[in-house]
Protein backbone atom coordinates (compact mmCIF):
# COMPACT_ATOMS: atom_id res chain seq x y z
CA UNK A 1 0.00 0.00 0.00
CA UNK A 2 1.21 3.55 -0.77
CA UNK A 3 0.43 5.77 2.23
CA UNK A 4 0.76 9.52 2.83
CA UNK A 5 1.03 10.82 6.41
CA UNK A 6 0.20 14.53 6.75
CA UNK A 7 1.31 16.22 9.99
CA UNK A 8 2.19 19.67 11.35
CA UNK A 9 4.73 18.13 13.71
CA UNK A 10 7.56 15.75 12.91
CA UNK A 11 11.13 15.16 14.16
CA UNK A 12 13.46 16.86 14.87
CA UNK A 13 10.61 18.61 16.72
CA UNK A 14 9.73 16.37 19.68
CA UNK A 15 6.24 15.89 21.09
CA UNK A 16 3.64 13.15 21.25
CA UNK A 17 2.31 13.66 17.73
CA UNK A 18 5.82 13.70 16.21
CA UNK A 19 6.66 10.48 18.00
CA UNK A 20 3.40 8.83 16.98
CA UNK A 21 3.74 9.71 13.28
CA UNK A 22 7.40 8.71 13.09
CA UNK A 23 6.60 5.45 14.88
CA UNK A 24 3.72 4.71 12.50
CA UNK A 25 5.91 5.37 9.45
CA UNK A 26 8.58 2.95 10.65
CA UNK A 27 6.04 0.32 11.68
CA UNK A 28 4.24 0.37 8.32
CA UNK A 29 7.53 0.26 6.43
CA UNK A 30 8.63 -2.75 8.47
CA UNK A 31 5.51 -4.53 7.14
CA UNK A 32 6.55 -3.73 3.56
CA UNK A 33 4.41 -0.66 2.80
CA UNK A 34 5.65 2.53 1.08
CA UNK A 35 5.11 5.52 3.39
CA UNK A 36 5.52 9.23 2.63
CA UNK A 37 5.41 12.10 5.14
CA UNK A 38 4.20 15.63 4.34
CA UNK A 39 5.02 18.12 7.08
CA UNK A 40 6.00 21.73 7.78
CA UNK A 41 9.62 22.78 7.26
CA UNK A 42 11.80 25.46 8.82
CA UNK A 43 12.17 27.47 5.60
CA UNK A 44 9.45 30.07 4.96
CA UNK A 45 9.81 30.13 1.17
CA UNK A 46 11.27 26.85 -0.12
CA UNK A 47 10.16 23.26 0.11
CA UNK A 48 12.48 20.34 0.72
CA UNK A 49 12.11 16.68 -0.27
CA UNK A 50 14.21 13.92 1.25
CA UNK A 51 13.82 11.29 -1.45
CA UNK A 52 15.61 8.54 0.46
CA UNK A 53 13.37 8.79 3.53
CA UNK A 54 10.32 10.02 1.57
CA UNK A 55 9.80 13.14 3.73
CA UNK A 56 8.48 16.33 2.10
CA UNK A 57 8.60 19.62 4.01
CA UNK A 58 6.48 22.53 2.78
CA UNK A 59 7.36 26.18 3.54
CA UNK A 60 6.58 27.07 7.16
CA UNK A 61 6.33 30.23 9.26
CA UNK A 62 6.69 30.41 13.07
CA UNK A 63 3.49 30.73 15.12
CA UNK A 64 5.12 32.00 18.32
CA UNK A 65 3.78 28.99 20.31
CA UNK A 66 6.71 26.77 21.34
CA UNK A 67 8.47 25.79 18.08
CA UNK A 68 5.28 25.25 16.11
CA UNK A 69 5.23 26.42 12.51
CA UNK A 70 2.35 26.83 10.07
CA UNK A 71 2.42 26.03 6.37
CA UNK A 72 2.59 29.35 4.51
CA UNK A 73 1.80 28.14 0.97
CA UNK A 74 1.18 24.93 -0.96
CA UNK A 75 3.32 25.36 -4.13
CA UNK A 76 2.19 23.70 -7.34
CA UNK A 77 5.39 21.65 -7.44
CA UNK A 78 4.48 20.26 -3.98
CA UNK A 79 1.07 19.24 -5.28
CA UNK A 80 2.62 17.65 -8.35
CA UNK A 81 5.21 15.82 -6.24
CA UNK A 82 2.53 14.30 -3.97
CA UNK A 83 0.38 13.47 -6.99
CA UNK A 84 3.30 11.52 -8.48
CA UNK A 85 3.34 9.21 -5.43
CA UNK A 86 -0.01 7.67 -6.52
CA UNK A 87 -1.22 7.30 -2.93
CA UNK A 88 -3.76 4.64 -1.99
CA UNK A 89 -4.72 6.41 1.24
CA UNK A 90 -4.00 9.70 3.04
CA UNK A 91 -3.72 9.74 6.83
CA UNK A 92 -4.04 13.16 8.48
CA UNK A 93 -2.64 13.71 11.98
CA UNK A 94 -3.73 17.32 12.51
CA UNK A 95 -6.80 19.51 12.18
CA UNK A 96 -4.67 22.53 11.29
CA UNK A 97 -2.51 23.44 8.26
CA UNK A 98 -1.37 20.02 7.04
CA UNK A 99 -4.77 18.59 7.93
CA UNK A 100 -6.51 21.14 5.72
CA UNK A 101 -4.01 20.40 2.95
CA UNK A 102 -4.65 16.65 3.35
CA UNK A 103 -8.41 17.18 3.12
CA UNK A 104 -8.15 19.37 0.00
CA UNK A 105 -5.70 17.06 -1.71
CA UNK A 106 -7.75 13.93 -0.92
CA UNK A 107 -10.91 15.53 -2.28
CA UNK A 108 -9.23 16.96 -5.38
CA UNK A 109 -7.59 13.71 -6.44
CA UNK A 110 -10.12 11.21 -5.13
CA UNK A 111 -8.06 9.51 -2.40
CA UNK A 112 -9.55 7.92 0.76
CA UNK A 113 -8.83 9.98 3.90
CA UNK A 114 -8.20 8.68 7.44
CA UNK A 115 -7.89 11.07 10.37
CA UNK A 116 -6.39 10.60 13.85
CA UNK A 117 -7.42 13.00 16.62
CA UNK A 118 -4.30 13.39 18.76
CA UNK A 119 -4.89 16.52 20.84
CA UNK A 120 -7.55 17.39 23.42
CA UNK A 121 -7.82 20.97 22.16
CA UNK A 122 -10.49 21.88 24.68
CA UNK A 123 -7.81 21.58 27.39
CA UNK A 124 -5.52 24.03 25.60
CA UNK A 125 -7.91 26.93 24.88
CA UNK A 126 -6.42 29.01 27.71
CA UNK A 127 -3.44 29.73 25.43
CA UNK A 128 -5.89 31.80 23.36
CA UNK A 129 -8.45 32.92 25.96
CA UNK A 130 -5.90 33.63 28.72
CA UNK A 131 -8.43 32.09 31.14
CA UNK A 132 -11.12 34.73 30.51
CA UNK A 133 -14.22 32.72 31.43
CA UNK A 134 -16.68 33.66 28.66
CA UNK A 135 -14.02 33.93 25.98
CA UNK A 136 -12.79 30.48 27.00
CA UNK A 137 -16.31 29.05 26.66
CA UNK A 138 -16.45 30.51 23.16
CA UNK A 139 -13.08 28.99 22.30
CA UNK A 140 -14.22 25.58 23.54
CA UNK A 141 -17.37 25.74 21.38
CA UNK A 142 -15.25 26.70 18.38
CA UNK A 143 -12.93 23.76 19.07
CA UNK A 144 -15.93 21.42 19.30
CA UNK A 145 -17.36 22.67 15.99
CA UNK A 146 -14.05 22.43 14.13
CA UNK A 147 -13.24 19.00 15.61
CA UNK A 148 -16.63 17.59 14.63
CA UNK A 149 -16.49 19.18 11.18
CA UNK A 150 -13.06 17.82 10.36
CA UNK A 151 -13.72 14.34 11.71
CA UNK A 152 -17.36 14.02 10.59
CA UNK A 153 -17.53 15.78 7.25
CA UNK A 154 -14.19 14.99 5.66
CA UNK A 155 -12.76 11.66 6.83
CA UNK A 156 -13.65 8.22 5.49
CA UNK A 157 -12.44 6.69 8.79
CA UNK A 158 -11.71 8.21 12.19
CA UNK A 159 -9.11 7.06 14.76
CA UNK A 160 -8.68 8.02 18.43
CA UNK A 161 -5.88 6.68 20.66
CA UNK A 162 -7.83 6.08 23.89
CA UNK A 163 -11.25 5.49 25.42
CA UNK A 164 -11.04 9.02 26.86
CA UNK A 165 -11.08 10.59 23.38
CA UNK A 166 -13.74 8.12 22.28
CA UNK A 167 -16.04 9.31 25.08
CA UNK A 168 -15.29 12.96 24.23
CA UNK A 169 -16.72 12.48 20.74
CA UNK A 170 -19.52 10.11 21.69
CA UNK A 171 -20.78 11.83 24.85
CA UNK A 172 -19.79 15.50 24.56
CA UNK A 173 -19.69 16.02 20.79
CA UNK A 174 -22.57 13.60 19.93
CA UNK A 175 -20.51 12.01 17.15
CA UNK A 176 -22.53 9.07 15.80
CA UNK A 177 -20.24 7.54 13.15
CA UNK A 178 -17.73 4.72 13.59
CA UNK A 179 -14.75 5.50 15.83
CA UNK A 180 -11.70 3.23 15.83
CA UNK A 181 -9.65 3.13 19.05
CA UNK A 182 -6.00 2.50 18.12
CA UNK A 183 -3.44 3.23 20.86
CA UNK A 184 -0.10 4.47 19.53
CA UNK A 185 2.64 1.86 19.74
CA UNK A 186 6.26 2.38 20.69
CA UNK A 187 9.51 0.50 20.18
CA UNK A 188 9.52 -1.05 23.64
CA UNK A 189 12.78 -2.91 23.03
CA UNK A 190 14.88 0.25 23.16
CA UNK A 191 13.83 0.69 26.80
CA UNK A 192 14.73 -2.82 27.91
CA UNK A 193 17.62 -2.86 30.36
CA UNK A 194 19.37 -5.68 28.49
CA UNK A 195 19.60 -3.44 25.41
CA UNK A 196 21.25 -0.49 27.19
CA UNK A 197 24.90 0.47 27.09
CA UNK A 198 26.13 -0.17 30.65
CA UNK A 199 28.80 2.54 30.49
CA UNK A 200 26.29 5.11 29.27
CA UNK A 201 23.88 4.09 32.02
CA UNK A 202 26.63 4.68 34.56
CA UNK A 203 27.45 8.08 33.01
CA UNK A 204 23.86 9.26 33.39
CA UNK A 205 23.81 7.95 36.96
CA UNK A 206 26.91 10.02 37.78
CA UNK A 207 25.41 13.06 36.08
CA UNK A 208 22.21 12.84 38.14
CA UNK A 209 24.28 12.25 41.30
CA UNK A 210 21.62 10.51 43.39
CA UNK A 211 22.56 8.65 46.56
CA UNK A 212 22.16 4.90 46.94
CA UNK A 213 19.15 5.22 49.25
CA UNK A 214 17.37 7.83 47.13
CA UNK A 215 13.99 6.85 45.68
CA UNK A 216 13.69 8.63 42.31
CA UNK A 217 10.27 9.56 40.92
CA UNK A 218 10.49 10.61 37.26
CA UNK A 219 8.20 12.81 35.18
CA UNK A 220 8.89 13.21 31.46
CA UNK A 221 7.14 15.92 29.46
CA UNK A 222 6.80 19.55 28.54
CA UNK A 223 7.25 22.09 31.32
CA UNK A 224 3.93 23.83 30.74
CA UNK A 225 0.67 24.53 32.56
CA UNK A 226 -1.32 21.71 30.93
CA UNK A 227 1.08 19.10 32.35
CA UNK A 228 0.14 20.06 35.93
CA UNK A 229 3.74 20.25 37.18
CA UNK A 230 2.68 22.49 40.06
CA UNK A 231 0.61 19.59 41.44
CA UNK A 232 3.73 17.39 41.54
CA UNK A 233 5.79 20.07 43.25
CA UNK A 234 3.12 20.65 45.87
CA UNK A 235 2.84 16.89 46.42
CA UNK A 236 6.47 16.95 47.55
CA UNK A 237 5.36 19.07 50.52
CA UNK A 238 3.42 16.08 51.84
CA UNK A 239 6.08 13.41 51.28
CA UNK A 240 7.37 12.11 54.63
CA UNK A 241 10.44 10.23 53.44
CA UNK A 242 13.15 12.77 52.62
CA UNK A 243 14.93 10.29 50.34
CA UNK A 244 12.13 10.58 47.79
CA UNK A 245 13.36 12.76 44.91
CA UNK A 246 11.37 14.20 42.01
CA UNK A 247 13.16 14.17 38.64
CA UNK A 248 11.55 16.46 36.02
CA UNK A 249 12.79 15.71 32.51
CA UNK A 250 11.96 18.13 29.70
CA UNK A 251 11.79 21.79 28.80
CA UNK A 252 9.05 24.27 28.09
CA UNK A 253 7.76 27.83 28.54
CA UNK A 254 7.14 27.48 32.30
CA UNK A 255 10.36 25.75 33.35
CA UNK A 256 11.79 28.83 35.08
CA UNK A 257 8.46 29.44 36.82
CA UNK A 258 8.50 25.90 38.23
CA UNK A 259 12.11 26.20 39.32
CA UNK A 260 11.15 29.32 41.25
CA UNK A 261 8.07 27.60 42.70
CA UNK A 262 10.24 24.73 43.97
CA UNK A 263 12.32 27.29 45.84
CA UNK A 264 9.25 29.12 47.16
CA UNK A 265 7.84 25.81 48.45
CA UNK A 266 11.23 24.95 49.94
CA UNK A 267 11.37 21.61 48.11
CA UNK A 268 14.22 22.48 45.72
CA UNK A 269 16.58 20.03 47.44
CA UNK A 270 14.23 17.18 46.56
CA UNK A 271 13.57 18.28 42.96
CA UNK A 272 15.86 18.16 39.93
CA UNK A 273 15.17 19.77 36.53
CA UNK A 274 17.16 18.27 33.66
CA UNK A 275 15.99 20.43 30.77
CA UNK A 276 16.02 18.88 27.30
CA UNK A 277 17.29 15.30 27.08
CA UNK A 278 18.24 13.78 23.68
CA UNK A 279 15.77 11.16 22.41
CA UNK A 280 18.36 8.38 22.38
CA UNK A 281 19.31 9.04 26.02
CA UNK A 282 15.79 8.83 27.44
CA UNK A 283 15.94 5.07 28.33
CA UNK A 284 18.94 5.79 30.57
CA UNK A 285 16.99 8.39 32.57
CA UNK A 286 14.06 6.02 33.09
CA UNK A 287 16.47 3.35 34.33
CA UNK A 288 17.85 5.75 36.93
CA UNK A 289 14.38 6.07 38.48
CA UNK A 290 12.18 3.84 40.63
CA UNK A 291 8.71 5.07 39.70
CA UNK A 292 7.14 7.19 36.94
CA UNK A 293 4.58 9.84 37.87
CA UNK A 294 2.19 12.15 36.00
CA UNK A 295 -0.52 14.56 37.12
CA UNK A 296 -1.47 15.70 33.60
CA UNK A 297 -5.18 15.61 32.79
CA UNK A 298 -4.83 16.78 29.18
CA UNK A 299 -3.38 13.62 27.63
CA UNK A 300 -5.03 11.70 24.83
CA UNK A 301 -2.78 8.77 25.63
CA UNK A 302 0.52 9.64 27.33
CA UNK A 303 3.30 7.83 25.48
CA UNK A 304 5.82 8.56 28.22
CA UNK A 305 3.81 6.32 30.54
CA UNK A 306 4.28 3.40 28.13
CA UNK A 307 7.99 4.24 27.83
CA UNK A 308 8.30 4.14 31.62
CA UNK A 309 6.45 0.82 31.79
CA UNK A 310 8.75 -0.66 29.12
CA UNK A 311 11.60 0.45 31.41
CA UNK A 312 10.11 -1.66 34.23
CA UNK A 313 8.74 1.33 36.13
CA UNK A 314 5.32 1.32 37.84
CA UNK A 315 3.15 4.24 36.68
CA UNK A 316 1.68 6.46 39.40
CA UNK A 317 -0.97 8.56 37.64
CA UNK A 318 -3.62 11.10 38.47
CA UNK A 319 -7.13 9.66 38.06
CA UNK A 320 -7.86 10.31 34.40
CA UNK A 321 -9.45 8.12 31.73
CA UNK A 322 -6.51 8.63 29.36
CA UNK A 323 -4.32 6.35 31.49
CA UNK A 324 -6.86 3.53 31.91
CA UNK A 325 -5.88 2.12 28.52
CA UNK A 326 -2.43 1.19 29.82
CA UNK A 327 -2.50 1.25 33.65
CA UNK A 328 -4.45 -1.15 35.85
CA UNK A 329 -4.59 0.03 39.46
CA UNK A 330 -2.73 -2.40 41.70
CA UNK A 331 -1.33 -4.46 38.83
CA UNK A 332 1.22 -2.22 37.07
CA UNK A 333 0.56 1.13 38.69
CA UNK A 334 -1.48 3.27 41.07
CA UNK A 335 -3.94 6.15 40.75
CA UNK A 336 -4.34 9.21 42.96
CA UNK A 337 -6.64 12.23 43.07
CA UNK A 338 -5.09 14.64 45.57
CA UNK A 339 -1.59 15.87 46.37
CA UNK A 340 -1.80 14.09 49.72
CA UNK A 341 -2.78 10.79 48.07
CA UNK A 342 0.09 11.11 45.59
CA UNK A 343 2.60 11.69 48.40
CA UNK A 344 1.18 8.80 50.45
CA UNK A 345 1.54 6.40 47.49
CA UNK A 346 5.15 7.42 46.94
CA UNK A 347 5.95 6.96 50.62
CA UNK A 348 4.37 3.52 50.61
CA UNK A 349 6.19 2.37 47.46
CA UNK A 350 9.47 3.58 48.94
CA UNK A 351 8.95 1.37 51.99
CA UNK A 352 7.16 -1.62 50.44
CA UNK A 353 9.76 -3.23 48.17
CA UNK A 354 7.60 -6.30 47.56
CA UNK A 355 4.72 -4.24 46.17
CA UNK A 356 7.14 -2.11 44.13
CA UNK A 357 8.70 -5.21 42.57
CA UNK A 358 5.31 -6.75 41.75
CA UNK A 359 4.17 -3.57 40.00
CA UNK A 360 7.50 -3.28 38.15
CA UNK A 361 7.38 -6.85 36.86
CA UNK A 362 3.88 -6.38 35.44
CA UNK A 363 4.72 -3.02 33.84
CA UNK A 364 7.05 -4.43 31.21
CA UNK A 365 4.54 -7.17 30.39
CA UNK A 366 1.69 -4.68 29.85
CA UNK A 367 3.91 -2.38 27.75
CA UNK A 368 4.40 -5.21 25.23
CA UNK A 369 0.73 -4.84 24.27
CA UNK A 370 1.68 -1.54 22.63
CA UNK A 371 4.16 -3.05 20.17
CA UNK A 372 4.94 -1.50 16.78
CA UNK A 373 3.55 -4.45 14.83
CA UNK A 374 0.24 -4.38 16.74
CA UNK A 375 0.00 -0.62 16.11
CA UNK A 376 0.67 -0.88 12.37
CA UNK A 377 -1.66 -3.85 11.86
CA UNK A 378 -4.53 -2.06 13.61
CA UNK A 379 -4.03 1.10 11.53
CA UNK A 380 -3.94 -0.95 8.31
CA UNK A 381 -7.33 -2.42 9.23
CA UNK A 382 -8.67 1.13 9.46
CA UNK A 383 -7.11 2.04 6.10
CA UNK A 384 -8.93 -0.87 4.47
CA UNK A 385 -12.20 0.22 6.11
CA UNK A 386 -11.64 3.78 4.82
CA UNK A 387 -11.01 2.51 1.29
CA UNK A 388 -14.22 0.47 1.43
CA UNK A 389 -16.19 3.47 2.75
CA UNK A 390 -14.71 5.67 0.04
CA UNK A 391 -15.53 3.21 -2.75
CA UNK A 392 -19.09 2.78 -1.45
CA UNK A 393 -19.61 6.55 -1.46
CA UNK A 394 -18.09 6.77 -4.92
CA UNK A 395 -20.57 4.19 -6.19
CA UNK A 396 -23.61 6.12 -4.94
CA UNK A 397 -23.94 8.44 -7.98
CA UNK A 398 -23.82 5.46 -10.40
CA UNK A 399 -26.40 3.62 -8.26
CA UNK A 400 -28.66 6.67 -8.38
CA UNK A 401 -28.24 6.90 -12.16
CA UNK A 402 -29.20 3.25 -12.55
CA UNK A 403 -32.28 3.70 -10.35
CA UNK A 404 -33.34 6.84 -12.26
CA UNK A 405 -32.83 5.05 -15.57
CA UNK A 406 -35.01 2.12 -14.45
CA UNK A 407 -37.71 4.48 -13.21
CA UNK A 408 -37.66 6.32 -16.53
CA UNK A 409 -37.98 3.04 -18.39
CA UNK A 410 -40.91 2.03 -16.17
CA UNK A 411 -42.55 5.43 -16.72
CA UNK A 412 -42.06 5.21 -20.48
CA UNK A 413 -43.46 1.69 -20.54
CA UNK A 414 -46.54 2.76 -18.57
CA UNK A 415 -47.08 5.74 -20.84
CA UNK A 416 -46.82 3.48 -23.87
CA UNK A 417 -49.36 1.08 -22.37
CA UNK A 418 -51.72 3.98 -21.62
CA UNK A 419 -51.38 5.28 -25.18
CA UNK A 420 -52.14 1.81 -26.55
CA UNK A 421 -55.22 1.51 -24.27
CA UNK A 422 -56.49 4.92 -25.38
CA UNK A 423 -55.90 4.05 -29.02
CA UNK A 424 -57.77 0.73 -28.76
CA UNK A 425 -60.67 2.43 -26.94
CA UNK A 426 -61.02 4.97 -29.75
CA UNK A 427 -61.10 2.19 -32.28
Amino acid sequence: MRIGLFTDSYPPYINGVSTSVETLKKSLEDLGHIVYVVTVGQDATNYDYDEKNRILKVPGIPLGIYDYRAASIYPLRVVNKIKSWKLDVIHSHTELCMGIFARLFAKQFGIPLVHTYHTMYKDYTYYVSRNHKYFDLGCKKAVEYLSKFYCDKTANAFIVPTIKTYHLFRNEYDYDKDIYIVPTGIDCTRFYEENLDKDKLLDVKKKLNYKKNDFVVIFVGRMAEEKNIEFLLRSMLHVKNKNIKLLLVGDGPDKEKYEQLAQDLNVEKSVKFTGVVPWDEMPYYYHNANVAVTASKTETQGLTVIEAMASNLPAVCIEDEAFHTMVVDGMNGKFFETEEECAKLLDKLKEDKKQLNNLSNKSKMVAKKFSLEEFATSVLDVYNAAIDNFNNKKDIPSIIKRVVKKEKEKFSKKNKEVDEDVSSTKQ
